[in-house]
């Protein structure tokens, strides 16, 4: 398979795989907290991550870079999931999927800046619709766009995850994919780590729906979806890459 398919391949993998989120996110959310949520999420990637590196023992970032991987990790997964996940609680699956898609606009705006990647007149037109889109979606949901609504928190999220894509894009030039992809998502499980204890203690008593969910989220959305997400990333840019995700 050629690059560019294979580039193809992982932007689908990674569209499926993150819309699946969604739900699973609000299936999750019956029975867990949204911040220990996002730790037993991630600690199921972490194990994964972990025995990834153990095999094939990457190079190590450069003190320089580590604090690029370490900004990363805490915007683009700790913060970014805990965002997510409060506005879930009121916000439905659908919108959130929705609202959340004001990264990719977000994320061409900061590539044209950061990393002069290029933005069209078609683009600030999609902006526009974009921007208009998600002001209608959240109106309908409780709180609207008001300070501690669901959706704000959505909308949170969507900024988190643009500022997240613009950072990583040159550290895969630099390191690979799956290195960036792991290293990010080791310190988002790391920052996370704090809220397992009581992640436990919730799933010691959660249904079978939940646990599912939340394996099923370490392993597909995080671990897997946030592999290909990367290797898309490096070979698109941010901008294009971004598009990409409104099939979501």
């Amino acid at each position: 398979m050629s690059k560019s398919w294979s580039a193809y391949a992982a932007i689908g993998f990674t569209v499926v795989a993150w819309a699946s989120g969604f739900s699973a996110i609000s299936i999750a959310l019956r029975e867990l907290a949204p911040i220990p949520l996002a730790a037993a999420r991630f600690a199921v990637a972490a194990v994964l991550i972990l025995a990834w590196l153990a095999w094939r023992r990457p190079p190590f970032p450069s003190i320089a870079d580590a604090g690029r991987f370490l900004l990363t990790g805490t915007l683009g997964i700790a913060c970014y999931n805990i965002a997510l996940n409060t506005g879930q609680q009121t916000v439905g699956a659908g919108a959130a999927s929705f609202i959340v898609n004001a990264g990719p606009i977000l994320t061409a705006l900061l590539a044209l800046v950061f990393l002069r990647e290029r933005f069209t007149v078609w683009g600030w037109i999609g902006t526009l619709i974009s921007f208009g889109g998600i002001a209608i979606i959240a109106s309908g949901q409780p709180g609207g766009l008001s300070f501690g609504a669901g959706s704000t928190y959505v909308l949170a999220a969507a900024i988190l995850s643009a500022v997240y894509f613009v950072i990583q894009k040159p550290l895969v030039a630099t390191y690979g994919a799956l290195p960036c992809a792991a290293y990010t998502l080791l310190v988002g499980a790391l920052v996370l780590s704090p809220w397992l204890p009581e992640a436990v203690r919730m799933l010691a008593g959660a249904s079978a729906a939940t646990w599912i969910s939340v394996i099923a989220m370490g392993v597909f959305p995080a671990a897997l979806g946030y592999a290909t997400w990367t290797y898309a990333l490096g070979h698109f840019g941010a901008a294009r890459a971004a598009n990409f995700l409104y099939l979501i």
